[in-house]
């Protein structure tokens, strides 16, 4: 497991390393060896890393009355669907398609993250974060996760914090 601080960070990383690298945030990107026969990207990282999975948050794009929204909750719960559309003001919501979720954010599925997307989508933050110094986040491709504080992934992406995962 490879970790590289802000400082260390290669030239043309991804989007989401990009706009952390522009913000002036402070992040540390960790890599490791993506499987792709592990039946949950969220959770391989979070032991590849040597993560408590509630540190470690993975991050979904929902279709909240028509208009997509991003979740981003621990790895170790799911998204509460009707508490999401709750936190903005919405009725009734599902999971976005996984194509339409990759053409909007310009990220792979397993891969999406909630920072340097190709459009900018209302970002709702699980509040489990809070409990928490730092978290983790995809960076923007499989195998690739960028930790920071969940003040600083919250104003990066506008996000509103609500309660939003659910324990599994």
């Amino acid at each position: 497991m490879a970790k590289k601080s802000k400082k260390q960070q290669q030239p043309g990383g991804t989007p989401a390393t990009v706009a952390l690298t522009a913000a002036g945030v402070e992040f540390t990107v960790h890599s490791y060896d993506h499987d792709p026969a592990h039946p949950s990207y969220g959770e391989e990282a979070a032991e590849a890393m040597g993560v408590s999975p509630d540190r470690v948050f993975k991050t979904l794009v929902a279709d909240i009355d028509g208009a997509l929204t991003v979740a981003v909750v621990p790895v170790a719960g799911q998204l509460d669907l009707k508490a999401l559309a709750a936190a903005v003001g919405g009725k009734r919501a599902t999971m976005a398609d996984p194509t339409l979720a990759e053409r909007t954010t310009g990220y792979v599925r397993g891969g999406i993250s909630p920072l340097g997307q190709r459009k900018k989508l209302p970002t709702v933050l699980d509040a489990s974060a809070s409990a928490h110094p730092t978290i983790c986040v995809s960076a923007g491709r499989r195998g690739l996760e960028v930790e920071l504080s969940p003040e600083d992934l919250a104003k990066l992406t506008g996000a509103v914090l609500a309660p939003v995962g659910r324990l599994t």
